[in-house]
């Protein structure tokens, strides 16, 4: 048994009915069910958007806060890596003339 369906009319222009007629015959179907795969396929587009935006208006809060907290505790300039190695290096210095 299909799922009902609800009669919609639309006005198309010409071009746009010749376009989506000749489309549909290329694929076998009828302008209705191709039709409603575009539509099918733009209402996903439009969920994946919002989807998208939504996380970016996640992604710019996060970067407003890390701004602030930047602002307010200033930011280390050094290299932490660079110094970790550093001082590594430097125990296994001592280490190897029996210092440590």
């Amino acid at each position: 048994m299909q799922p009902t369906k609800y009669r919609a009319q639309i006005l198309l222009e010409p071009e746009q009915h010749e376009a989506l007629a000749q489309a549909a015959q290329r694929q076998k179907r009828s302008i209705s069910d191709l039709v409603r795969e575009i539509l099918r396929q733009w209402l996903e587009q439009r969920d994946d958007q919002q989807i998208w935006d939504k996380r970016m208006d996640a992604l710019n809060r996060l970067t407003q806060i890390r701004e602030r907290i930047q602002q307010q505790y200033g930011v280390y300039e050094g290299n932490l890596i660079e110094e970790a190695r550093a001082e590594r290096d430097e125990d296994m210095d001592r280490v190897w003339r029996g210092e440590a």
